[in-house]
């Protein structure tokens, strides 16, 4: 074997053990597929929820680039509460009208809910688990936030709704109607009760997400997750 030949081989081995040891053990879903060891940008990839399309899976071991960011936000015509942040107003567009048509047709019922926290960047998310875990303590935040990076606030698709007494749970008329209604414009209640050993998050009535109206509706029907509906598929 020459010299120049070892050397070739001696470089190729370094750069094949180079890129094994960076992909390390990150996991991120796109279109259904689970890409084990890559960060992957997902501003390089279509990946908004369309009927048809794939459906961004985001959960505690699925995580997002840490720069990803919707390029389509938009701030939807609806009441917010006045503590949310102007970042946490926005939407992906194809959630904007759909949202709309949601709180629209609740306040035709006389129920009036509120936009709380929608799109949250990296850095947010990251700033929101920290101030939890001061507040309230690990178990609670762990129970409740998801870690920067695996928040499905940042694809821009999920909000979080409340109401004008800030007291948003199970048995208040707007929680009700949201778990009743949300499916037909096209959201799910993302964390459902007593399925937080699939989903990661404890219970949250006020946290819905858009993934169109034909999966929300079979969802709904079926009283599964997210998680469980695209282990169906």
């Amino acid at each position: 074997m020459n010299k120049g030949f070892k050397n070739i081989l001696a470089v190729s081995t370094i750069i094949i053990c180079g890129s094994l040891y960076i992909l390390g053990n990150n996991e991120i879903a796109i279109n259904n597929t689970r890409y084990k060891g890559m960060e992957i940008s997902l501003n390089d990839k279509t990946n908004v929820v369309e009927e048809g399309n794939g459906l961004l899976l985001v959960n505690s071991k699925l995580g997002l680039d840490t720069k990803y960011k919707p390029k389509d936000l938009e701030i939807p015509n609806i009441p917010f509460a006045n503590e949310s942040q102007t970042e946490e107003r926005q939407v992906t567009k194809i959630v904007v009208k759909p949202l709309e048509d949601l709180i629209n047709s609740a306040k035709a019922e006389e129920i009036i809910l509120l936009g709380n926290s929608a799109y949250r960047s990296y850095d947010l998310q990251k700033r929101i688990y920290k101030d939890s875990v001061k507040a309230y303590g690990k178990k609670y935040t762990e129970d409740y936030v998801a870690k920067a990076g695996f928040s499905e606030h940042q694809t821009g698709l999920a909000i979080d709704i409340t109401n004008e007494h800030r007291y948003f749970v199970k048995g208040t008329n707007e929680a009700d109607w949201l778990e009743k209604n949300c499916y037909k414009f096209g959201f799910i209640i993302r964390y459902p009760e007593g399925k937080n050993d699939i989903t990661g998050i404890a219970y949250e009535p006020w946290h819905i997400r858009y993934v169109g109206e034909q999966v929300a509706t079979y969802i709904h029907n079926k009283g599964i997750t997210l998680e469980e509906y695209l282990e169906e598929q």
